[in-house]
């Protein structure tokens, strides 16, 4: 029987429900969460998609609607909100998620493993789903599909160019885990959807995991049955209703913005262009939509100093009677918004600094509304495609007035804008031909990544018996084992061998060699692991066995390539110095610094971006540097033991103490870090399932796994 496409989209942050959605509320609840919702609802539409399931944030905040506290939620036959808890309760901003998404890829990855049939592809919208689709695409081999939305270099770029130091960027929005994130999306992306060419020619084009080839451009849908140019008497009262207040002269024609308080869609700008020019104060009003609050004082900090922004420079220019802000309105309304700005001969403008596409845009052309937007991104092909208006550069603020001055001049170039606009949205911009071209490309260009799915396959009828039990406790033989005193053995000894299951469930974890590392472990006379994590991740063992597990060798070959990794890095001598043969393996490059810190770990980075490589720098004890290949670390090594042979997650118990063991501590592993652990492992403590012990090396291992009752609590 054949059956229909089950798909998977992530969109992590923001305020996600089907109905009622509170647009402009945030920085995060805007164009991009109407996007998804319409995309899933379309899809769910079509006869050959089975099921589409859109997973977002569970939050339990009294701030916000209980709707949001609500596990499963049905959009339209065959789509339903999924909602996964994962970092605290209450709603915070996108940019504090970060420590949390590795909880949400575990859950994710352990909930789809139990259906019966895992999605056809994954469809990941923005940085922070891009990094959970990464994780998740990567150990169960689910096509990953990405869509940025707006990408941090060209953030940066442009918050740099408008004055910004770098410094407050990366404070207010974690640029640096952001683009971080965004080339990890990239480099396990099957297909990148970009809204138009010029994202793609220029703003994906300056990441260095991004290919070219494997980038398409399928433009945003409009609501044409809300979204047309025919306006009833009863809407324009309406509208009147909650403008009238602000407007001297209401019959004027409106300057409209509409978009979310944020700097980035430059609003300010925008007033202070009309209160500077004489013209455009005598000839228009200003309308500014700029979402729903109540007490300015509950807004986030940005919509705040946005909001004030626009408040001093009314009161600067003297704007009252000419300006409406309105503190409310519905979202039912914004259509009978555009087409009370058009019966009045008005301009649509959008003069944010980023665009990377402009949904509002082809709103208000659908509804004859003409347009001055900003010259980038999206707004280039739209006006090229639609010719319904100018495109102004708005970091000058003379050029902005200047387009605006001009756009409004003339009621014959009016007119042929607005039949232009919407006549192109119907011939080029629905929602049936978006759906429609949506599922084309991914049937034709998305394929089952193997050899992932071939050893998930396996895992049912693998001929080995399994080594491991439904518990499993990793000692790092480089750190807690490494210094242990011999009444410190003597009590670990004990407290294993005390309970069969601690002995049946005992790995290893270490940056040695399979062989250096049993004979150091030798030495202690502890339990013989039935597991061992060796080279940095890179390598697996079983019990006594000197084969490697072969799926974990095949997984992480994808794209590696050991020699051309030490080319990357060979005019870095001045910062590193390759280990010793011994220190080396197939599948890592070790370094020794000659300066510790981890400033050198952008530059690494920045090497093997810029020669395409599929590797990653992991700086250990501040000195020790492995480039392995980018699906290999020993937090992913253990997920993949997990997978393979059944082991819950939460029952791996994890040992971190170094600088460079925070993987181990994200995600759904618990964990122990003992008394005397580096510095920077102190911002993890706010991480659920982690464990700081008072007391030192194996005692404070001791203590940790008495604090879960890792091997009582049966």
């Amino acid at each position: 029987m054949h059956l229909g496409l089950k798909l998977l989209h992530l969109n992590v942050h923001g305020l996600v429900r089907s109905h009622d959605l509170e647009l402009g509320r945030d920085a995060d609840t805007g164009g991009q969460t109407l996007y998804v919702l319409e995309l899933v609802r379309g899809l769910a539409a079509r006869p050959e998609v089975e099921q589409v399931d859109l997973v977002t944030r569970l939050i339990q905040d009294r701030r916000v609607s209980s709707d949001y506290s609500q596990a499963t939620e049905v959009i339209s036959p065959g789509a339903k909100i999924l909602r996964l808890p994962f970092g605290p309760k209450r709603y915070l901003r996108k940019e504090l998620l970060w420590p949390f998404l590795d909880d949400l890829a575990d859950q994710l990855v352990d909930r789809l493993v139990q259906n019966e049939r895992l999605p056809d592809w994954i469809h990941a919208h923005y940085a922070d789903a891009g990094y959970v689709g990464a994780l998740v695409s990567r150990r169960l081999g689910i096509p990953l599909v990405f869509t940025g939305h707006s990408l941090g270099r060209e953030k940066q770029r442009r918050l740099l160019a408008a004055g910004i130091d770098h410094e407050q960027i990366e404070q207010t929005y974690s640029i640096s885990r952001r683009i971080d994130a965004e080339e990890l999306a990239l480099a396990h992306s099957n297909l990148v959807i970009t809204s138009t060419r010029q994202e793609a020619d220029k703003q994906y084009a300056r990441y260095g995991r991004f290919v070219p080839q494997v980038a398409e451009v399928v433009p945003p849908g409009v609501d044409s049955s809300r979204f047309h140019p025919h306006q009833s008497a009863k809407e324009n009262v309406s509208i009147d209703e909650v403008l009238a207040p602000f407007l001297r002269l209401p019959s004027l024609p409106p300057l409209l913005a509409i978009s979310r308080a944020v700097r980035r869609k430059n609003i300010p700008a925008l007033v202070e262009a009309y209160g500077r020019s004489p013209v455009l104060r005598q000839r228009h009003n200003l309308v500014l939509i700029l979402g729903c609050r109540e007490d300015p004082r509950q807004l986030e900090k940005q919509s705040r100093e946005v909001f004030q922004q626009v408040f001093d420079l009314v009161d600067r220019y003297n704007l009252y009677g000419s300006v409406a802000y309105p503190k409310q309105h519905q979202r039912q309304q914004i259509p009978s918004i555009y087409r009370w700005a058009a019966k009045r001969k008005g301009l649509f403008v959008n003069p944010a600094l980023t665009e990377p596409f402009g949904l509002t845009l082809l709103e208000a052309a659908a509804c004859g509304l003409p347009i001055v937007a900003t010259d980038d991104g999206g707004p280039r092909d739209i006006l090229s495609c639609c010719e319904n208006g100018l495109i102004a550069d708005v970091t000058d603020l003379e050029a902005l007035q200047d387009s605006l001055e001009q756009a409004g001049s003339d009621s014959d170039q009016w007119r042929r804008w607005s039949d232009n606009g919407v006549e192109a949205i119907a011939r080029n911009f629905s929602w049936d031909a978006h759906v429609c071209k949506y599922l084309a490309l991914m049937q034709k260009r998305l394929t089952v990544s193997e050899p992932v799915r071939t050893y998930l396959k396996a895992i049912n009828g693998d001929q080995l018996t399994n080594p491991l039990s439904k518990r499993l406790l990793l000692l790092d033989l480089d750190s807690s084992l490494e210094h242990i005193q011999k009444e410190e053995v003597a009590l670990l000894r004990q407290s294993l061998e005390k309970d069969g299951a601690a002995v049946n469930g005992l790995g290893v974890i270490t940056g040695r060699s399979i062989a250096s590392a049993r004979y150091r472990y030798s030495e202690l006379c502890l339990p013989m692991p039935r597991v061992w994590i060796c080279r940095a991740g890179t390598e697996i063992y079983y019990c006594q066995e000197n084969d490697l597990d072969p799926f974990w060798q095949s997984i992480i070959n994808h794209d590696w390539d050991r020699q051309a990794v030490e080319s990357a890095l060979s005019d870095l001598k001045e910062h590193l110095l390759l280990q010793e043969l011994e220190q080396q393996g197939p599948f890592k490059v070790s370094y020794l610094l000659k300066e510790p810190g981890e400033s050198i770990l952008p530059l690494v980075r920045k090497r093997l971006r810029q020669r395409s490589q599929a590797a990653r720098p992991h700086l250990r004890c501040h000195w020790y540097l492995d480039v392995v290949p980018l699906r290999a670390s020993r937090a992913e090594a253990i997920r993949h033991l997990v997978l393979r042979w059944g082991v819950p997650l939460d029952q791996v118990f994890v040992v971190a103490s170094q600088q460079g063991d925070a993987e181990l501590l994200r995600g759904l592993t618990t964990a122990v870090v003992p008394a005397e652990h580096d510095p920077c492992l102190e911002s993890l403590r706010s991480q659920h399932r982690v464990f700081f012990a008072s007391r030192s090396q194996a005692i404070g291992v001791l203590d940790g796994l008495n604090h879960y009752r890792f091997f009582s609590n049966r």
